[in-house]
């Protein structure tokens, strides 16, 4: 027999595991928001929440939410200077311990994303994919994932692809509580959080042109 699953399609066990820990976390947690989020607003300014449009279940869009780490300096053409150019040391400090990342409780409780799951990449990608890359959208997306606990921004784009898809064959909510244990350790020993050279990672061009690249 097929598990129930959610109106989303998603398996009702999983959606109940992320609720359990969610809505008492985000009580738990919610002076550490407003801390965050006024040191954003003295040191940055406003927005404080950063706000993108990133694809999730099935490759369905929603609004993905994180917290501000750049500024919105421009070139002398009115374009937006590189990430690195923008990115401050408060900002550093954000992703150095995965601070930046837990406005995404807000899509957790909305239902656009998981506590653990392929981590949503960005929309432009989702042309660039093989079809067996393509099945990391099988899932929901996550906050945390497989592949962020085994190397995270060290490991090349197919090799993370590869560990998403591997996720989505041997999801359990057993494998969920191991990642979700492996995930703090790895924030504690902040590890790859950059690749050498990128803010975070380098742009995905494709398999082709991304095969056995860091």
């Amino acid at each position: 027999m097929s598990a129930a699953l959610s109106p989303a399609g998603i398996p009702a066990r999983k959606r109940a595991f992320d609720l359990l820990l969610t809505i008492p976390g985000v009580l738990v947690i919610s002076p550490l928001l407003a801390v965050v989020a006024i040191l954003i607003r003295m040191k940055m300014g406003t927005p404080i929440l950063f706000r993108q449009i990133r694809p999730g279940y099935r490759g369905r869009p929603f609004t993905l939410f994180k917290f501000r780490t750049m500024t919105n300096a421009l070139a002398g053409d009115g374009r937006l200077l590189p990430d690195g150019e923008r990115m401050t040391g408060f900002g550093r400090t954000l992703r150095s311990f995965s601070l930046d990342d837990l406005p995404n409780v807000i899509n957790v409780l909305r239902g656009e994303m998981s506590l653990v799951g392929p981590r949503p990449l960005l929309t432009e990608y989702l042309d660039r994919y093989t079809p067996e890359q393509a099945r990391r959208h099988e899932v929901l997306p996550g906050i945390t994932g497989w592949a962020q606990v085994n190397g995270r921004n060290d490991l090349s784009w197919e090799d993370k692809f590869r560990l998403d898809v591997w996720y989505v064959d041997h999801w359990s909510i057993r494998q969920d509580i191991r990642i979700l244990v492996l995930t703090a350790w790895k924030v504690l020993r902040r590890e790859g959080i950059s690749q050498p050279g990128f803010v975070t990672a380098q742009e995905f061009r494709g398999p082709d042109k991304d095969r056995g690249q860091p």
